[in-house]
């Protein structure tokens, strides 16, 4: 294993009182989908070492392990996107960590322009699968693979039923950004079947089913995709969407942890 990555979880082993049992990665204004955490440790990027160190606001910054729903959990409160100039292995080192830490199961979330014409603002969606088109990404399986985990998201579905939420499905891509998608990308993405899209997961998620976890994602819906809107896109849009929509989200996680059985991790 990398030695960046044995120091990294290392350093992480030290702060926290036992290996967590899953770990989320949260999306643009996300972080707060945690906040009735108990026990919390607070781990910023910036003192792990080698950790890369997120610029965007929304995205906290910081490790947060704790107990939620009778579970201990390791959270991303941000990430890194390959956008930011720090590379897919910037991206990825995170999962890593989580690996060499233990974690078996990996819940990754991001903020997603909807696509598809039955999408709308604060609407919940669990990733099928996805389409990569982001640039130099080079985490290749030997054979194809299923990165989502179906009986994760078969938990999500009895956790949205049981919340009377309406839990929508879809195909996420990934795009290289900083640059929002132009209206005739958008009608591109239609054409090969996507739903949202948005600058990240992609990369965590494949990484994550490649050292073996078990991946479940949910896109969260913050705005109409460039050309089906009525006002321009805006990175403030997303995190105000957010945190009007976000009640909703952190219900259906905190069901979705209590319902999983030892035996799926």
């Amino acid at each position: 294993m990398d030695e960046h990555v044995l120091e990294a979880a290392t350093y992480l082993n030290q702060c926290i009182p036992a290996p967590p049992s899953m770990g989320i990665i949260t999306g643009s204004g996300l972080g707060a989908i945690v906040e009735n955490m108990t026990d919390l440790i607070r781990i910023r990027y910036a003192d792990i070492p080698h950790f890369p160190v997120s610029t965007i606001p929304g995205h906290a910054g910081e490790v947060i392990v704790g107990r939620l729903s009778g579970r201990s959990l390791f959270v991303l409160s941000g990430r890194v996107h390959y956008y930011e100039g720090h590379g897919i292995d910037a991206a990825v080192f995170p999962v890593k960590v989580m690996a060499a830490l233990g974690i078996k199961a990996v819940l990754v979330t991001n903020a997603a322009g909807g696509i598809h014409k039955g999408f709308s603002p604060g609407d919940v969606v669990a990733i099928t699968g996805h389409v990569d088109l982001m640039q130099e990404i080079v985490l290749v399986f030997p054979e194809p693979r299923e990165v989502y985990d179906p009986m994760l998201r078969d938990l999500l579905r009895q956790a949205a039923d049981e919340e009377g939420i309406v839990l929508k499905q879809g195909v996420y891509a990934a795009v290289s950004g900083p640059s929002y998608e132009t209206p005739a990308e958008v009608k591109a993405l239609q054409v090969i079947g996507v739903d949202m899209v948005g600058m990240s997961t992609v990369p965590e998620a494949t990484e994550a089913s490649r050292m073996g976890m078990k991946v479940l994602g949910i896109s969260f819906v913050t705005n109409a995709a460039a050309g089906l809107g009525q006002t321009p896109l805006s990175h403030q849009e997303v995190l105000e969407t957010s945190a009007h929509y976000l009640p909703t989200l952190k219900r259906l996680i905190e069901k979705l942890i209590a319902k999983l059985d030892p035996a799926i991790l």
